[in-house]
């Protein structure tokens, strides 16, 4: 066991002989080195359950603590009840065998024992080319589902879209009038159509594929051909970007399998329905919603379905593919359909819980060029397309910079920044120090993987830009298992850019090779380079051994 764990089950058996439940302690490292290696807040957090003061509580704890020997070398408990540990000078060390032995599985756990959890993210409408903030859903999406499954977790990444509906007959049309411009006929894109080259390179492509409708007379297949097209077009995007998924799910399968007519009749036979000027509502009211919804429009209106139904038929599906743990990524403009398809699935009586689906919203990406706003892009027409970013940024830049902030905030996406190859960009910082971690083997003209712990004497490692390099390094799995459960991707960035300075601090100011302590180091520099590489990895952006 690594010195957390064994710290973290003794908190957990001193916990139950005092009369208290802890199935997790979360264990952190304090920002100031004088307040210890470890700090617990358990001691607070039992404080209810116990009905005493957290301070009592902590001394309680200390009291009741049963270490293994050599483990800490002093306790203290600080403020309203923290309480910190100093780990014994070999503890620190002695996390380093652990990466080495762990290699490529540093930081992995099995927190989710296997349980299957579907992710959703893009989930595009085929009627355009990816804009950035898909993009950033991309990279988002993907970071979650990766974290997931380093924390033990059956991931199955899902995109979910929209084939059939206004918005796709709209597209229909559009192309539909180019491909009549193009042969000379009066033909105007719809008010609510879309604009942009691709729709005019659409019609073209069109036109080559089927010779005998040059007038675009088919609209169905139209409508068919550009839904085909785009959603190959968004593949290429997002493979070139590093995402794959597991399951492409059309929202037009849930009409033909009839999953939003049962639905429909589930509702009904609850008892939430009710019609009303012809159309037919769900008492969301009963659920806390401020007003009831229409479900179906009233037969003057067309009859149809609202988008409320498809999209809790859909989750109904999710569920009864056995997935009890569900995640939606999404923009922030989805924000108003949470509550009401989370009351849908209330008002079913189907025992689903009432915070199913989770939600992980985010906020829009403004790309700025030379200090101003990019300019949009032509062939999309009102925006800049993901494809464009990546062509002219890369990928490891652009996935890496979407994930440097908290998806919640407005990302403000820098391309002079993130094509720079210097020390403010901070994918190349920490790609560099992970090449310089292996430049320090090209240069001794050993294999990294030669270098072992076993029969070396660590505790040479005595400087204190060592120690926190160690201590940071022996931070990466707490950190992956916080963000895992958080599904906040940007914690992993921040920790390779913290790790990356500590890194690039100790290579500048120590030699390796030719001193006493070289053996020592090489297993160090071996562990600095495996940890900035699983983290990299994580992320699915490359780590380099040259630059």
């Amino acid at each position: 066991m690594t010195p957390h764990e064994s710290l973290r089950a003794a908190l957990v058996q001193a916990a139950a002989r005092i009369g208290a439940s802890a199935a997790d302690v979360a264990l952190e490292r304090p920002r100031d080195a004088a307040h210890g290696d470890v700090a617990t807040n358990l001691a607070l957090l039992l404080a209810k359950q116990l009905g005493q003061k957290p301070r009592a509580v902590a001394e309680r704890l200390v009291a009741a603590l049963e270490l293994p020997a050599g483990l800490i070398r002093k306790t203290d408990i600080a403020g309203p009840g923290f309480i910190n540990f100093f780990l014994a000078d070999a503890q620190v060390v002695g996390a380093l065998p652990a990466i080495l032995a762990a290699g490529p599985d540093y930081g992995r756990s099995d927190a989710g024992h296997g349980a299957p959890v579907n992710v959703e993210f893009v989930s595009a409408n085929p009627t355009g080319p990816l804009h950035v903030g898909h993009g950033r859903q991309a990279a988002l999406g993907d970071a979650i589902a990766a974290l997931l499954e380093w924390t033990g977790w059956r991931v199955s990444r899902e995109f979910y879209y929209n084939d059939a509906g206004g918005q796709i007959m709209n597209l229909a049309l559009s192309v539909q009038a180019r491909v009549r411009q193009a042969r000379g006929l009066p033909a105007e894109i719809p008010e609510q159509g879309y604009q942009g080259d691709y729709i005019r390179e659409l019609a073209e492509r069109y036109v080559a594929e089927h010779p005998r409708d040059l007038e675009g007379a088919d609209v169905e297949a139209v409508r068919r051909f550009a839904v085909r097209e785009l959603r190959a077009e968004q593949d290429r995007d997002l493979q070139a970007f590093g995402v794959t998924f597991d399951v492409y799910y059309l929202e037009s399968s849930l009409y033909t399998d009839g999953k939003v007519d049962e639905t429909m009749r589930r509702l009904v036979a609850a008892g939430h329905v009710y019609e009303r000027d012809g159309a037919l509502w769900l008492k969301t009211t009963d659920f806390g919603d401020d007003k009831d919804r229409v479900m179906k429009k009233s037969a003057e209106k067309g009859s149809d379905y609202t988008y409320f139904v498809p999209d809790v038929a859909y989750h109904v599906t999710k569920w009864e593919r056995g997935f009890r743990h569900a995640i939606n990524v999404q923009g922030a403009d989805h924000h108003g359909t949470v509550a009401r398809v989370r009351i849908g699935l209330q008002a079913l009586e189907m025992g689903i819980p009432p915070e199913y689906p989770e939600y992980v919203l985010h906020q829009m990406v403004t790309v700025m060029r030379g200090g101003e706003a990019a300019k949009l892009s032509k062939r999309a027409g009102s925006y800049v397309t993901v494809g464009e970013l990546v062509e002219e940024v890369g990928r490891d830049a652009v996935r890496y910079f979407y994930l440097m902030r908290r998806g919640e905030t407005h990302f403000v996406f820098d391309v002079d920044l993130a094509k720079s190859q210097t020390d403010e960009n901070p994918v190349f910082y920490v790609q560099m120090a992970h090449a310089r971690m292996t430049g320090i083997f090209r240069v001794a003209g050993r294999d990294p993987a030669s270098v072992r712990a076993d029969g070396i004497d660590l505790t040479v490692l005595t400087q204190p830009e060592e120690a926190e390099l160690i201590k940071e390094l022996a931070d990466f799995p707490a950190m992956i298992a916080g963000a895992a459960a958080a599904r906040e991707p940007h914690r992993i960035t921040g920790y390779l850019e913290g790790l990356a300075r500590l890194a690039h601090a100790w290579y500048h100011k120590y030699r390796v090779l030719g001193e006493p302590e070289e053996a020592a180091r090489l297993v160090l520099a071996r562990a600095v380079r495996q940890v900035l590489a699983n983290g990299l990895t994580l992320l699915g952006i490359r780590a380099p051994d040259r630059m």
